[in-house]
């Protein structure tokens, strides 16, 4: 196999875990070797649907996920099982970017095979942990939050770029540091080692969402600015939640302008809750 677009589409379909972050690696080490590219003949995507995935975890709407505290080993779990399933998410995120929008630089590829590969990465070291804890991936119920936002902005890659890495994703740019700290607290050095790995590498994932919705929108004659808002608006509603992390947000090409009128979205959905 040579196309790229078809070795992102099998990753994207692969059901097991274990096969999925072995295509995903073997994906980037082939396109690292030149030996991989994007195919203009390569057939058109398919209508967006349901990644390959396993039978669990059962998926389930966000309010139904169970709150657990951090103070027991069990809320712990719960906590590294979230965040896995959110890297196993990201995975897929990735590879779909890949697969489904066409046409695009070199670069473009380049940043999203090589985030697919950071986050199955990330996504093993979760498992590790999980096991360490006496649990498996699968034993709690998650969301499907991203992905579903994914379906929504599948015919528009504008308003994935923006919405998935720069919203979505970003907001664990936000919450990362509070549970890093908590847990470092509470003595779990073995979690807090590998969400200080996962926040580290985060940033330069939202950077690509920034690079590339960038492009997107000067290749349309759109103001960023302005755009973003629109799209979050229009996809989302104003219901954001803040505080945000402002430092990790710039790193990742937020302007002050971005971050001044998200702080403000923010407090104007705490005043209507």
């Amino acid at each position: 196999m040579t196309d790229l677009h078809a070795a992102a589409k099998r990753c994207l379909d692969a059901i097991d875990p274990a096969e999925k972050l072995r295509l995903t690696h073997a994906t980037w080490q082939a396109f690292q070797a030149d030996t991989l590219h994007p195919d203009p003949a390569s057939p058109l995507p398919d209508p967006i649907a349901a990644p390959g995935r396993p039978g669990r975890p059962k998926l389930v709407n966000a309010r139904q996920v169970p709150q657990r505290g951090l103070g027991s080993a069990e809320g712990r779990a719960a906590l590294v099982h979230a965040v896995a399933h959110i890297e196993f998410n990201a995975i897929n995120l990735a590879w779909d970017a890949v697969y489904r929008y066409r046409g695009k630089p070199a670069a473009y590829y380049r940043d999203w095979a090589s985030c697919a590969n950071d986050e199955a990465r990330h996504f093993a070291m979760l498992q590790g942990r999980l096991a360490e804890l006496g649990h498996v991936y699968g034993d709690f119920d998650a969301h499907d939050g991203l992905w579903a936002m994914a379906e929504k902005t599948a015919h528009h890659d504008t308003a994935r770029m923006a919405l998935v890495p720069r919203v979505l994703e970003a907001r664990g740019l936000d919450v990362t540091p509070g549970m890093i700290e908590r847990l470092r607290h509470l003595g779990d050095t073995g979690t807090v080692a590998i969400l200080e790995v996962i926040l580290r590498e985060e940033v330069a994932h939202v950077a690509a969402g920034t690079r590339w919705y960038h492009h997107c929108c000067e290749r349309d004659g759109l103001e960023p600015v302005s755009t973003f808002f629109e799209l979050l608006r229009d996809y989302m509603g104003v219901s954001l939640r803040g505080p945000f992390n402002l430092p990790a947000r710039r790193e990742a090409g937020f302007v002050e302008e971005e971050l001044d009128r998200l702080t403000a979205l923010a407090l104007e959905s705490r005043a209507v809750l």
